[in-house]
This record gives C-alpha cells, structure tokens and sequence, in this order.
C-alpha cells in the first residue's frame, strides 16, 4: 500500500487501463499538452501519444458524440469534462445517444464509455462551475453513476468503470483532488465492483450515508458525536448511486434505528431525496425518528467565501442533524 492523492490515483487508474488495453483512448479539453486542467492527466501525452491522449476543442458535445461514436465501433473513450457543469452542453449525446442506444438498437451497440471529471465546487470557482450534478444523471436510465470519494475508490472503481461494457458517469469530487490516501500497489490490479457500498466508520447509534465530497464531512462530524456527546456513528460511503447498494444502508439503520443522509447537491430534487425515501419506506419500523436530510440551500453557488461557507453543508449541520435526532 501507498499514500498518493487524489488525482494520483485517477491517473494511475488511466495509465493502467491504457497500457492494458489498446481500445482505451482519453478525450478532452487540455488533457493532452496542458497535463489536464486539474494535472489529473499529466505525462499520459508523453506516454501514450497524441492518438491516445486527444486534446479537444471546447466543444462538449462534439466531442462527447465522437467519443459515443467510437464506442459503438469497439473502442473504450474517457471523455473528460473540464467540469461537470459544462457537460449541459452535451447532455443531449448523453442522454439520448450514450444511455439509450444499447437498449433501442436491441442489443446490437454496446457504448463502453466513461464521462468523467470534476463535480460540485471546488471553493470559490463562482455558479458556473459549483453545481453538483449528480442529481440529473441519476434519473437517466442506461446511465451507471459512481462518486468516490477516496484515492483507493477513485482508482478501484474507474478501472471497473472503463471495463464495463456500460456508459458511466463518473463524478470526482473537485475538493478532493488534493486529498491523500492509502491505495494499493500497481501490479496489485484492484478494481472495485460498481453498486458496492462501503462501511468508512463502524457504529451503533446513528448511520449517516453520504457520497463524494460529503462523506468527508460525515466522517468529521462522526467524531466529534463521539468526542462531546458520546454518539457512535456509521458512516455508508455509497461510492456509486447506479447500480445502488441499498441493503447496506438499510442494515445499518436496522442496527442504528436513526438516519442522516448527506450530499453537496441542491436539497430539492437531490437523490438524498430518494435514499430517505427507501429507508423510510423500507426500515420504517426500525426508526426510532424521522431521517435527516443535508445538501446545499436553494440558490445559485456565489463565488465570495463566506457567503459559499454559508451555501455548502458541512459538518456542523450534520452534527446538528443528528443531535435533532437523540
């Protein structure tokens, strides 16, 4: 095992899948001689070249469509996004091309592709470049949808996700590219099954379930329930919300009887919505009180910094969520 960040090990994740397979091709705007615009995709030109690492023009949904193209035809493309919220641009080509040709072709075209990039803010990038996107590529059908939020997650699960023969969203927290954690050796080939959640802190008397960026916040706020009111927390990292791994979830709040789930998205409209929803509907006679719900305020993202503190939950509204709860 290793400690290497983030975006380390979305790169080696890269590296690996284009030395292993030659069908691998990475698409994007200055992914190739820029390095990425995040650094993610730093020395792949040098490696690979400029057919495997292609440097687009800022066109989303030229770009997103060849590489939908292409995967019809047999190749396997990451398409990256500078950040998610220029995939809008494209969201015609993944919505209506990439998740529904598998199934309207009758089988005949499988789309093996990747979407991938920054989601949510990243502190101070202003509205155009903050929202949390999950919420919209959730209700696509023929669309998987991962959000690690760990160095070991990112690398597992991209590899998977460039192995399968399905079209993936796949959501990088922008705040945590810069995070640092343990991930195994290269040869060590660890790929992550999709729909797997993860247990990140074991507890007993409330579970908080989060994805992304948010898992974070749930863990800081798992420790101080411990250290000033004694309350043992679960933390569930869903890790991918498509396939989703409900029965985890509902073992845990079975265990726990209270329930706080959390992401960086808009509360209204976000899937937190639809984890409460399930949990409710099927642990209901377990809870011991109604589940929590975090996400951001109904607004647009401001850009100055207080006012961004004020937008994005954190860990103190998880931690007030569950002491509303006991």
């Amino acid at each position: 095992m290793r400690e290497i960040r983030y975006r380390e090990a979305v790169r080696e994740a890269l590296a690996e899948e284009l030395a292993r397979d030659p069908r691998v091709f990475v698409m994007g705007e200055e992914v190739g001689h820029y390095n990425g615009a995040y650094k993610v995709t730093e020395g792949l030109l040098a490696r690979f070249g400029d057919k495997r690492i292609v440097d687009a023009p800022i066109a989303e949904a030229g770009f997103a469509g060849i590489g939908v193209g292409a995967a019809m035809v047999g190749l396997r493309p990451v398409i990256e996004f500078m950040t998610w919220n220029f995939s809008a641009v494209a969201f015609d080509q993944i919505l209506n091309n990439a998740a529904k040709l598998y199934q309207m072709s009758g089988g005949q075209y499988h789309v093996p592709i990747v979407f991938r990039g920054p989601n949510g803010a990243a502190r101070q990038v202003a509205a155009q470049h903050s929202h949390s996107m999950d919420p919209f590529y959730v209700n696509i059908p023929g669309l998987y949808v991962v959000a690690p939020s760990t160095p070991r997650d990112a690398k597992g699960l991209l590899k998977t996700a460039i192995r399968d023969d399905n079209p993936v969203i796949f959501l990088e927290g922008e705040t945590l590219y810069s995070v640092k954690g343990e991930v195994p050796d290269a040869d060590a080939d660890e790929c992550i099954p999709l729909g797997r959640a993860r247990i990140a802190r074991a507890g007993d008397d409330v579970t908080l379930v989060g994805w992304g960026p948010a898992v974070l916040d749930l863990l800081a706020a798992a420790e101080t329930l411990q250290a000033d009111h004694a309350i043992s927390a679960e933390v569930i990292d869903l890790r991918s919300l498509v396939p989703l791994d409900m029965e985890t979830v509902l073992t845990s709040v079975r265990k726990t009887g209270r329930c706080v789930v959390a992401s960086q998205a808009v509360l209204i409209g976000s899937f937190v919505n639809e984890i409460v929803a399930r949990v409710q509907l099927e642990a209901f006679d377990y809870l011991d009180g109604p589940v929590g719900r975090i996400g951001a305020a109904n607004g647009i993202s401001p850009q100055a910094e207080g006012l961004e503190r004020a937008f994005l939950p954190n860990a103190t509204d998880v931690v007030s969520a569950v002491l509303a709860l006991v």
